[in-house]
């Protein structure tokens, strides 16, 4: 028997940190404080595999996560072209969600795991279609009023409160909700890892 690999969430989600725990896994948290502003990218898709690689490739590179393998993620809602992140304040949730209401997006969750001890990494960018249902305004302002859509990207989830306003998914759930776990048991093959060996 070989030790088991000690795993490292580089993300403050607790969505992430709850699929992870459902599946299995038990990872630490260590946040990265990664300033997002800073990223840019030619698409939405790359836009999000740039900054999970940022948030990964930085918590990774600190001494006290040295030989384990560490999870960066980041989702963004691509919208006409557009990537939608984490709304700035109420107004703009109001906004984002009578734009998005009966229509489309995909949410695009990139993913980066580092292996610390082999120096190398994985990553790639899953992508899930999100068919919108047609809340009334009222119902956008009520559940803006709750504040869950200024925490997270694209300003709604699918396990939360917004879960009657999403008519439904072409995908992955999980990817919607913040990591693709079948994606990251591909990522920890790629690096030679085994996902049921790191079951607690």
């Amino acid at each position: 028997m070989t030790a088991q690999r000690r795993l490292v969430l580089a993300s403050a989600s607790p969505a992430r940190l709850g699929l992870l725990r459902q599946a299995g896994l038990s990872p630490e948290v260590v946040v990265s404080g990664f300033d997002e502003s800073r990223v840019t990218a030619p698409t939405p898709a790359e836009l999000a595999l740039a900054l999970a690689e940022a948030k990964a490739s930085l918590v990774a590179a600190r001494p006290e996560v040295s030989g384990a393998l560490v999870i960066g993620c980041d989702s963004v809602l691509e919208l006409d072209g557009r990537a939608l992140g984490k709304p700035a304040d109420a107004e703009e949730a109001v906004a984002r969600w009578k734009s998005m209401r009966g229509r489309v997006g995909v949410l695009q969750t990139g993913h980066c795991v580092h292996d610390t001890a082999a120096k190398r990494y994985a990553s790639a960018t899953a992508s899930t279609l999100v068919r919108f249902g047609d809340p009334t305004d009222e119902e956008i302002a009520a559940y803006v009023a709750s504040g869950e859509p200024l925490h997270v990207a694209g300003a709604f989830t699918l396990d939360g409160r917004s879960a009657p306003f999403i008519d439904g998914i072409d995908g992955d759930p999980g990817n919607v909700i913040g990591l693709s776990l079948p994606l990251l048991r591909r990522l920890l093959r790629q690096l030679g890892v085994a996902v049921t060996d790191l079951w607690a």
